[in-house]
C-alpha cells in the first residue's frame, strides 16, 4: 500500500471517493493495459493513461476512443483550477481521432470526490462548470454528436412571428435565445405577472425543439394548480397551422383528475414514463411539466420536501434512484422567486443543480437569491411598462383601519371568552382570572376576534356594492386569509362570517385551499363561473394562478416579504376575460 505522502492522499481519494461516483455513473475503473487495444475498454474509466505530457488520473473510453480526462486532486484542494493540468494531458492523447485547436479529447474533468467540474473544450467559448456528477457514457456519446452551433444558426432561422405573440413577448425570446447563442447556462426572465410569461416561454420551448438546441424539457412550477395550467398552455398552443403543440412534441405531466380541466378540454395528461427520467434517450424530444416539490422527492425522497403551505403531495411521488444529469437539456423554473427560507433555498437549488442543464428563471418579483442563482436577467418587462401599454390594469389602494390587527387585543379580568381545543375543535366558555395582552402578531394565531373580522368584512361588502352598482356585476374577490389549520382554522372563521354579511347563500363564499376536495377543479369553477363570487384562500392563489376577472383583492393577513406581496397584488391586476371594462375601484 502507498506510504503517508501527498500523492498517497490522491490515492486515497481516488480509490474512496472518485471511483464509486464514477462507477455510479457506469464507468468501469480498470488499470491500463499496454497490451489491450482501446476496444475492449468500452465504458471504461482507465487508470494512469498514458499521454505523452505524463499519465492521466481517468481516461474515459467508449466505442474505442477517449472520450474525456478525470484528474483528480486530494478532498482538501478546490478542483476548479486542475482543469488545465487535465486540459495539458488532453493535447498529449496523440492517437486521438479529434482534434479540438490541439486539444485531442472533448471533454474534461477535475474533482477532488466531492466537487466535479466540466468543460466541454470542442468550442473556445464553452465555459467550465460546476456538476453534481459524472456524466454517463451514453450522456458524452450523445454529447459528441450533438452541433450546438449549428442548431442555434437553425434557431436564428426560424420565423418568431406567431400571430398570438405580442411584442414584448418577442424581445423576451430574442433576449432568450441570444443569452443561449453565447453558451449562457443560468438566465433570468422577469415580466410583471399576468403578462403571458407562460404562454411566452411555450413559444421559446417549440423554438428551441423545432431547432434541436434542447429536446428534453422540464417545465418546473411549484403549485399543482400552476402545473395544470402549464398543460393546458402546451396542450392549446398551435405553432403550426392545425397542429397543437402536444400532437408535435410529446407532453407529460403528474397525475391529474379529470376535474382538474374545463369540460370542454379533450386533451388527456400523460404521465412521464419512468425510463425517461431514468434512462434518457437521443431519440427522446417531449416537455415534462411537473411541481419542484414532486422534482424534490424524485430526487431526494419525501424527507428533503419543505413546508408547502395548504398545498397536498400526491400520493404516488416516490423517489427514483439514479436519476442521470443529463436527463434534461433545459429547464424552465415558473415562478423562480421561492425560497423564502433558507431551507427551502439550498433543497430547491440541490433540485436545480442535480441537472446539467440550460436553467432559464421565470419570475414577475426578482430577488437577490433568484438573480445570485440565474445570474443574468436576459430580458425585463416591468409591470409599469406593461400598465403604460395597456396590457395590465393598475390598481387603487383602499384602506380599513382596524385597531385590532392595528395594536393587538386586551381582555380585561372576568371577561368571557371561548377556548377552542386545537386537537379536537370542542369549544368551552370560560371567565378570564387575570387581564391578557395580546400583540398584533397573535390576531388569528393565538386569539381572534370573530367581530373585527365581521365589521371589515361589512366595509368590504360595502365597497363591493358600490362596485355592482357601477359596473353592472359583483366583483370578483379573492380573499387571504392567515391560516387554514384543523379547528382553528381563519379561512373557515371568514368563509362562515362572510356567509352571513353578503346573505347569498353557501355558493356565493367559497375556501378554496389544500384542505377543500379538488382545489384544482374549485379554481377552476372560480375563473370560468359566475358563483362564487368570493372567495377565502391562503397560500394556495398566491402566485401563478389566472384568474382574469378577478377585481378585488382583500390582505386579511400580514405579508412580510415584498416579493410575495406583488406576487399576490398580481392576482388582479390582469386584464378581464368578460369584463373589458375592468378597472380599479376608486379611492
Amino acid at each position: 500500500m502507498p506510504g503517508s505522502s501527498p500523492s498517497n492522499s490522491e490515492w486515497l481519494t481516488r480509490k474512496k471517493l472518485i471511483d464509486p461516483r464514477l462507477e455510479a455513473a457506469g464507468w468501469k475503473v480498470v488499470p491500463f493495459d499496454a497490451g489491450k487495444n482501446l476496444s475492449a475498454f468500452n465504458n471504461c474509466a482507465i487508470e494512469e493513461y498514458p499521454t505523452e505530457n505524463g499519465p492521466a488520473d481517468y481516461a474515459l473510453c467508449c466505442d474505442g476512443k477517449i472520450l474525456a480526462i478525470v484528474e483528480g486532486k486530494k478532498l482538501t484542494l478546490g478542483p476548479q483550477n486542475v482543469l488545465t493540468q487535465a486540459e495539458r494531458y488532453s493535447r498529449g492523447v496523440t492517437s486521438s481521432p479529434f482534434n479540438f485547436n490541439g486539444l485531442r479529447v472533448p471533454f474534461l474533468y477535475s474533482t477532488n470526490g466531492e466537487i466535479i467540474w466540466h468543460h466541454d473544450i470542442r468550442n473556445e467559448q464553452s465555459r467550465s462548470r460546476r456538476i453534481t456528477n459524472f456524466h454517463t457514457p451514453e450522456a458524452l456519446t450523445e454529447k459528441l454528436t450533438q452541433n450546438f452551433e449549428t442548431a442555434c444558426e437553425r434557431l436564428f432561422q426560424i420565423p418568431n412571428d406567431h400571430p398570438r405573440l405580442r411584442p414584448y413577448q418577442i424581445e423576451a425570446n430574442t433576449g432568450t435565445e441570444r443569452a443561449i447563442a453565447n453558451r449562457k447556462r443560468h438566465m433570468l426572465v422577469a415580466m410583471a405577472t399576468g403578462t403571458g410569461k407562460t404562454f411566452t416561454l411555450v413559444n421559446q420551448v417549440y423554438r428551441l425543439m423545432k431547432s434541436g438546441v434542447a429536446k428534453r424539457i422540464l417545465f418546473m412550477v411549484d403549485r399543482r394548480a400552476l402545473a395544470a395550467q402549464a398543460v393546458r398552455a402546451f396542450a392549446s398552443f398551435e405553432p403550426e397551422p392545425g397542429l397543437k403543440f402536444d400532437k408535435i412534441y410529446e407532453v407529460y405531466s403528474q397525475r391529474f383528475q379529470r376535474e382538474d380541466f374545463d369540460e370542454n378540454e379533450t386533451f388527456d395528461p400523460k404521465v412521464l414514463p419512468a425510463a425517461y427520467l431514468k434512462d434518457p434517450q437521443p431519440s427522446h424530444a417531449f416537455v415534462y411539466v411537473c411541481t419542484i416539490q414532486r422534482m424534490m422527492i424524485n430526487l431526494f425522497g419525501r424527507n428533503a420536501i419543505f413546508n408547502i403551505g395548504d398545498e397536498e403531495i400526491e400520493e404516488d411521488a416516490d423517489k427514483f434512484p439514479d436519476i442521470p444529469i443529463h436527463a434534461f437539456d433545459l429547464i424552465i423554473a415558473d415562478e423562480c422567486h421561492r425560497g423564502y427560507t433558507a431551507s427551502e433555498l439550498a433543497i430547491w437549488r440541490d433540485t436545480l443543480d442535480h441537472f446539467d442543464a440550460i436553467k432559464v428563471g421565470l419570475t414577475a418579483t426578482p430577488a437577490a437569491h433568484t438573480t445570485t442563482y440565474f445570474r443574468d436577467v436576459v430580458y425585463r418587462y416591468e409591470y409599469e411598462r406593461a400598465v403604460r401599454e395597456g396590457y395590465l390594469v393598475d390598481y387603487d389602494l383602499v384602506t380599513i383601519k382596524s385597531n385590532v390587527r392595528l395594536r393587538g387585543v386586551f381582555l380585561n379580568e372576568g371577561e368571557q371568552v371561548g377556548i377552542v381545543n386545537p386537537e379536537t375543535g370542542s369549544e368551552q366558555l370560560d371567565l378570564l382570572e387575570a387581564e391578557r395582552q395580546f400583540d398584533s402578531t397573535d390576531i388569528e394565531d393565538k386569539v381572534t376576534s370573530p367581530d373585527s373580522n365581521k365589521k371589515i368584512l361589512e366595509e368590504i361588502k360595502k365597497f363591493a356594492l358600490e362596485h355592482e352598482e357601477r359596473c353592472g356585476r359583483f366583483p370578483k374577490t379573492l380573499i387571504f386569509a392567515v391560516n387554514d389549520m384543523p379547528h382553528t382554522s381563519h379561512a373557515d372563521q371568514l368563509v362562515d362570517i362572510a356567509r352571513d354579511v353578503f346573505g347569498q347563500g353557501d355558493s356565493f363564499v367559497q375556501k378554496i385551499t389544500g384542505r377543500v376536495d379538488r382545489p384544482l377543479q374549485r379554481i377552476r369553477e372560480f375563473r370560468n363561473r359566475k358563483l362564487p363570487g368570493v372567495v377565502v384562500t391562503v397560500d394556495l392563489l398566491s402566485t401563478g394562478v389566472d384568474i382574469p376577472d378577478l377585481e378585488f383583492i382583500v390582505f386579511l393577513r400580514p405579508v412580510k416579504s415584498r416579493i410575495l406581496f406583488e406576487q399576490m397584488l398580481g392576482r388582479g391586476t390582469r386584464k378581464g376575460e368578460h369584463y373589458t371594462d375592468k378597472e380599479a375601484v376608486p379611492k
